[in-house]
């Protein structure tokens, strides 16, 4: 490995030291504020560090055969560290709450923040794998971190199960492409599924395997079942984790995986994708309908959220992939916010999950509310906030690449979304009859909100107005980003023959 590979790797080995130095703190001497503020310095230093990748030559930040460190990748792993810096901020509030040992939840949080890093600068199935697995095992134990609560538990049980049932698919998958085309990296399999002579049967039946992996990590029909009852079970950090970091991470893979492929020459695999995106968008919104935990309703809706995204996917080319990028971006900022609000209303005794919990909530925290009440304005789609640009890129990407069938469905379910969202909305908004209603019904808010988590959700607010009123600064990075997406770079630098 040369200076220049070793700069460009530069932000995942500082991603994979963190945990390292906050074993070190905990070993020296137990202190949750230390090890809270170790795990911010060492997210900031990490995304610092994405400087380095851009400095060095084009042909550097590749790493072959397993990585590569291109403004794609650099992009998403910002993201993703961004949203992880945020959540950490968020999370000390939290575990203050918590009587067992709270350190070990900032090297939970930092390794899963490293493995989807990987996922995204993967360009091998090993890499690939190593990444997703990084991330699996961090989730199951952040998943059951409260040990205390029965339903945290559960929720880690379900999630190992049946991430090891994906794992299993996604494997088998790899090993049949694998044994067709002799390759397990990315850019030499683009280059042979061109071969003539090639069993397709075979490489469509390995592809669609991985397709099972990779939907069970982003919770689409029909490998969506685990998504409620774990975003549910999960403390209101860690579920804010799941529904961005950890998927993002997949999204950032997606693309770069099947995209270089040129998924829409095999119409299979096209319909498949196009059938698991109509399904996730009726699905998870009639479903969350149904529901009066709210945090069940976030999941039910990431449901519908990760449908919209594969409209962007199945348009394909530049704006499809940029369309991709702005919407997961919005998504991102707005769940955080919505679960970072979860978060600091939940006390010691119970979270603030159920919708009962929000009622009159204006009229006993109406800076809180009000926050709220703009990331669920984003969620549904209305304008001045990030999600309603993000789903007008998704419009223009699906009307660019001719998917009408798709864009009307996004459009009608974008409709039945505004439903739910409003309905917590109004009960934020209602006023108790009487004053012991009132103090029964409340949100279980611990005494008071830290300077931390108040700052926190106000800059995640002004990312998110800012996004939505002023869109073209970050569909300049956006496009910068995706400038260096796919292989082609690397054939020019001589690394693919």
């Amino acid at each position: 490995m040369t200076s220049e590979n070793f700069s460009a790797l530069l932000p995942l080995m500082v991603l994979a030291a963190t945990p390292i130095v906050i074993m070190i703190s905990i070993a020296i001497q137990r202190n949750h504020a230390i090890s809270g503020v170790l795990a911010l310095l060492g997210l900031l230093l990490a995304f610092i560090s994405l400087a380095y990748p851009l400095l060095v030559p084009p042909a550097a930040r590749h790493i072959p055969p397993l990585l590569s460190m291109d403004t794609y990748s650099v992009f998403y792993i910002g993201l993703m560290i961004a949203a992880s810096f945020v959540l950490t901020a968020l999370s000390h509030g939290y575990l203050e709450n918590y009587e067992g040992r709270k350190e070990e939840f900032y090297i939970l949080i930092i390794l899963g923040t490293l493995g989807s890093s990987v996922l995204v600068a993967s360009t091998h199935f090993i890499s690939f794998f190593l990444g997703l697995e990084i991330l699996s095992v961090s989730l199951y134990t952040m998943i059951g971190y409260v040990r205390e609560n029965e339903q945290c538990v559960e929720a880690g049980i379900k999630y190992l199960v049946l991430a090891a049932a994906s794992s299993a698919f996604l494997l088998f998958g790899m090993a049949l492409v694998y044994a067709e085309l002799g390759s397990m990296a990315f850019p030499e399999i683009a280059r042979r599924l061109g071969a003539p002579g090639l069993n397709t049967m075979l490489i469509l039946t390995g592809f669609s395997l991985i397709i099972v992996g990779i939907g069970f990590k982003l919770g689409v029909v029909p490998f969506h079942m685990w998504t409620p009852d774990v975003y549910q079970g999960a403390p209101a950090p860690v579920s804010g984790f799941i529904a961005s970091v950890s998927k993002g991470g997949m999204v950032g893979l997606l693309f770069r995986l099947f995209l270089e492929y040129h998924i829409t020459q095999y119409s299979s695999i096209v319909l498949v994708f196009s059938i698991i995106a109509i399904a996730s968008m009726f699905i998870g919104n009639f479903l969350a309908l149904l529901q009066d935990n709210v945090k069940r309703i976030m999941a039910y809706s990431s449901i519908a959220h990760f449908g919209y995204i594969l409209v962007a996917f199945l348009a394909a080319g530049n704006m499809g992939i940029e369309a991709g990028a702005f919407y997961l971006t919005a998504y991102f900022v707005t769940i955080i916010g919505t679960f970072g609000t979860i978060t600091i209303l939940s006390g010691k005794e119970r979270e603030a999950e159920e919708i009962e919990d929000y009622r009159g909530l204006y009229w006993r925290h109406p800076w809180i509310a009000s926050i709220f009440t703009i990331f669920m304005f984003s969620l549904a789609g209305i304008p001045l906030t990030a999600g309603f640009i993000g789903k007008f890129y998704l419009v223009a990407a699906g009307v660019n690449s001719s998917l009408w069938y798709l864009v009307i469905i996004l459009v009608i379910n974008s409709a039945l979304g505004l439903y739910y969202y409003l309905k917590i909305i109004v009960y934020m908004y209602l006023e108790h009859t009487n004053e012991a209603e009132s103090a029964e019904k409340a949100a279980p808010l611990p005494p008071s909100v830290s300077v931390v988590s108040g700052f926190v959700l106000v800059l995640v607010i002004f990312f998110l107005i800012w996004f939505g009123v002023y869109p073209q600064n970050l569909m300049v990075i956006i496009k910068s980003a995706i400038a260096g997406f796919g292989y082609a770079p690397m054939i020019t630098a001589g690394l693919i023959p």
